[in-house]
């Protein structure tokens, strides 16, 4: 880990941290030494962040040089708390944890009176059904949808029936009881919906099919409109 590095980590590990965050438990969550930490924090003093707290005392990021100050109603920060809790309790844990960063990060650049009306908003979001395990790294699917590269794998569908489909990912859509990919299916020259739990063995392929991503998109999502609103249950994952 470079110098650098460790600086962005360290300051990360403070907005995260319930403080004071002593120098021993930082130095736990970078692997370094506390004296480490401490020549640290007088560099991060210099730089401009405004720390409060001592050796032996721990330590509390007050002011974050590296984030401007941002400005919310209370309405807003009641949605932008919701919004990423919702994203902590149905993401994979990738995007579980960035939900977890944004708010810690958003704290961190909020004035003083809006940071503690963000730590302790009214609304909050939980799931007391666990949502099906994706079969797949949906990192890794995301990615492939943003690039527009097309993905292989192998698919479980309703009846049982397994199959290998290649397809052009549009968008993944999460839902009350699954998640699913919409797609465009290389085997049924269609859209369909793919659900995350009975995909396995993704493999991102070398074919792209930039810049068809959006518009594909949009006629899927007029198709599914058309579908839901004469047969519903046409709508349903494959």
């Amino acid at each position: 880990m470079t110098r650098t590095h460790r600086l962005f980590q360290l300051m990360q590990a403070l907005r995260n941290a319930p403080p004071p965050a002593t120098a021993a438990a930082l130095a736990d969550a970078l692997g370094v030494t506390p004296r480490t930490v401490y020549r640290d924090i007088d560099t991060l003093r210099g730089l401009g962040a405004v720390i409060d707290g001592a050796a032996g005392f721990g330590y509390t990021l007050i002011e974050d040089a590296a984030l401007p100050p941002l400005g919310f109603d209370a309405e807003e920060l009641e949605a932008l708390v919701l919004g990423l809790r919702e994203v902590q309790q149905v993401g994979d844990p990738a995007l579980a944890s960035a939900a977890g960063t944004a708010l810690s990060k958003l704290r961190a650049r909020l004035p003083a009176a809006q940071a503690h009306r963000l730590q302790h908003a009214v609304l909050s979001a939980h799931r007391f059904a666990p949502l099906p395990e994706p079969g797949i790294d949906v990192r890794a699917l995301r990615q492939a949808t943003w690039d527009e590269r097309t993905v292989r794998f192998d698919y479980c569908d309703v009846e049982g029936r397994s199959t290998t489909r290649s397809v052009d990912p549009l968008t993944i859509v999460y839902m009350q009881a699954s998640h699913c990919l919409l797609a465009w299916c290389h085997l049924r020259s269609d859209f369909r919906a793919f659900r995350l739990d009975r995909m396995r063995g993704l493999d991102v392929l070398e074919t792209s099919f930039r810049p068809r991503r959006v518009p594909l998109l949009r006629e899927c999502l007029t198709q599914m409109g058309a579908c839901a609103a004469s047969a519903p249950s046409r709508t349903t994952a494959v």
